[in-house]
Order: structure tokens, then sequence, then C-alpha cells
């Protein structure tokens, strides 16, 4: 698995983050939450901090100054095109025929009309994302969560995710067909900036919504993948 630690901070330390933030979720109280890892859950938690302030944010800072909005946009449609390519297949093992069917839509108007996914003309005919991943297939087919994880640099997972990240990274075509190597980082790295300056501003909004950091994105990380897993309609939690 060639670039797995840049292309899963991409997907879990950025745009998972940065929806989990948006949905502003908040476990019930009652809710159970497995985190017998949560010591060390922390510390690893507070070194992805420190390394995001002293490295990815001022780095994506610099993107977003530098790089033409309109550029910026087509390298994001380029990587969500790959994105949904994943995300047929998902809901193709999970037998969801009308979002395959999107997804297969998208990647081959996408891919052709839009020249190679730059722009994102079936998202402007109104064809919208699903979204799925391997952890979601895993879920849907039974597998449970397992415990909460805080993965370094990659950032808040579980152990069933973190399966769906490991599949992910090793099936990536930028990971097995872009050679030579020194291309293959290079296109995760700008993928992981990317994704990154995407989150640009929702610190604020996380530091202003709880009193403890870890506690509101774990929270709303489980809430949030709970729901997708589920498809909006997960199951109520026993008192």
């Amino acid at each position: 698995m060639k670039a797995n630690f840049t292309n899963h901070r991409a997907r879990f330390g950025a745009a998972l983050f940065a929806a989990a933030v948006a949905s502003g979720a908040a476990l019930p109280a009652h809710a159970q939450v497995s985190d017998p890892l949560e010591p060390v859950n922390r510390a690893i938690f507070r070194f992805n901090d420190v390394v995001d302030r002293a490295v990815l944010r001022p780095v994506a800072e610099g993107y977003v100054k530098v790089v033409p909005t309109l550029v910026r946009r087509g390298v994001t449609n380029v990587f969500g095109n790959i994105s949904d390519a994943f995300s047929a297949v998902n809901n193709l093992l999970q037998g969801k025929r009308e979002p395959l069917g999107n997804d297969l839509g998208r990647v081959l108007v996408n891919s052709t009309f839009g020249l190679g996914g730059i722009f994102d003309i079936a998202g402007e005919g109104g064809v919208e994302k699903s979204g799925e991943d391997f952890g979601q297939t895993l879920g849907y087919w039974g597998l449970g969560p397992g415990p909460y994880l805080v993965l370094p640099i990659l950032g808040p997972s579980d152990v069933r995710d973190a399966v769906g990240v490991g599949v992910h990274g090793y099936f990536d075509p930028i990971n097995r067909y872009v050679e030579p190597d020194g291309a293959m980082w290079g296109l995760n790295v700008l993928r992981a900036v990317d994704a990154r300056a995407a989150l640009l501003g929702t610190e604020d909004l996380v530091s202003g919504a709880a009193l403890d950091k870890y506690t509101f994105i774990r929270s709303a990380y489980l809430q949030r993948r709970k729901n997708l897993v589920y498809d909006g309609k997960p199951p109520k939690d026993e008192d």
C-alpha cells in the first residue's frame, strides 16, 4: 500500500472531520460510546492538533492564497471523480441500484465531457454524489464499528472504518498505477492539501461549540457514521 498515509489523511482527517463538524451532531446522553483506548486516543488527538497547526493548516492557507479558485475547483473535482468510482463499487457491493446508477453516470459523464473530472458536469445537471465507502459497506452487511480510534494524522475512525481505509488505500488508482513514486506522492500530497483547504474556518466552529474538542469530535463522528451506514435511518439506542 504505497501512499496510504497521505491519501487517508485527505479522506479522514479532512473530509470526514469537516462533515462531522458541519453536522453538529451529538450522541444521546444514554448512548454507549466504546472508547477503551481513550487515554491513547487523546494523546494522538493532541499530536494531530499540533501537526495540523504547525504544518497542514499553514500549507493549506498558502495553497488557497496562491492557487486561483478555478484551478482549485478543478483539482477537487478530479479527486472527487476518483471517489465517485469507489462509491459506485461500494453501492454495487450493497446492492443499491439507484445510487450505483448515479455514481456510474457521474464517472462516465465527468470523465468524458468533464475532461477527466476537471469539470463536474454531472453535478451541474443535478446528479448527486452518494459518497459510499468500504466502511459503510462493512456496516451494511452487519459488521459493528468496534472501539473508537484516533489514527495518527488521519484523525477520527473506528476499527471498522480503519479496515475500510486500508482497503481504499490498497485499491486507490493513484497508489497502484501512477509512476514514478515521486509523481504518486505528489498527487497524494496535493489531494491532502486540497482536502485540508476545504476545512479552513471549521476549527473556530469546533472550539466555540464545545469545551472538550475531543468529546465533541468523537460524538459527531460516531453519530454521522451511524447515520451513513443506515442511510439516515439508524435504529434507536436502547436505554
